[in-house]
């Protein structure tokens, strides 16, 4: 009896990894073809750095080179879907902003699970402007320890006006104007970064105890879960 519990319960776990992998993929997919729309059907990565960075954090996550491609075909031509990018505004807990930024087809219906699912979670979704002037618009790299040492990382990092190098135990963190972000591979010279893209950072962060952290951090992860939410920003220190 014990082993077939145990299989089942490896078959569910294999399921939800499967899911949650696929979920990544779909993601991603809609990061490189909006990327290919909003650079006016560029398809070149080396002169479309959006591009060039989407596939970068695609195939970081094990993106399959087929998806890839099928991705930048929908971007531009026949194949060409109707996909933007939209950011919203709301409330968490314990006084927590968050930025949501989304890829859409539907902007009702993803206005709509956003909406619920923050009322479902003691927030609300805001309007436009409400946070947004509390976070502070700018890029980041980053470079795993083994592949660079602190100097070339400070090098960059002055070469990319940066006014914040952050480091743990795996990692450098370099962060910098958002105007410089295309000035990124200029300044690398051939050195292997981990990841790189826009980020934002909280003017004015909130710090709560453990328990309520927790808390936040599991309802931010739930909400990144959703299918059309890429990535949420928000105040929490």
């Amino acid at each position: 009896m014990s082993g077939h519990s145990k299989w089942a319960n490896i078959k569910r776990k294999k399921g939800v990894n499967d899911r949650i992998k696929a979920n990544v993929f779909a993601k991603m997919s809609h990061l490189i073809t909006i990327a290919v729309i909003e650079g006016g059907g560029i398809i070149d990565p080396v002169n479309n750095v959006k591009l060039r960075l989407a596939i970068d954090k695609a195939r970081s996550s094990n993106m399959p080179k087929e998806n890839i491609k099928r991705a930048i075909e929908k971007g531009f031509g026949p194949n060409k879907i109707m996909l933007k990018e939209v950011i919203y505004e709301g409330f968490g807990p314990y006084g927590i902003f968050l930025l949501i930024l989304s890829t859409t087809d539907n902007s009702n219906r993803t206005t709509s699970e956003i909406r619920n699912f923050l009322e479902k979670n003691s927030g609300k979704l805001g309007t436009q402007g409400s946070v947004s002037y509390l976070f502070k618009k700018c890029a980041f790299v980053s470079f795993m320890k083994a592949e660079v040492n602190e100097e070339e990382v400070f090098k960059i990092g002055e070469q990319l006006e940066a006014f914040d190098i952050n480091e743990d135990e795996s990692h450098f963190f370099v962060f910098f104007p958002f105007d410089h972000f295309g000035l990124l591979k200029t300044h690398l010279n051939n050195i292997k970064y981990d990841l790189a893209e826009i980020d934002y950072l909280p003017t004015t962060p909130v710090k709560l105890d453990s328990d309520k952290e927790r808390s936040v951090l599991e309802m931010i992860e739930a909400l990144e879960g959703l299918d059309d939410v890429q990535r949420v920003y928000h105040n929490l220190g």
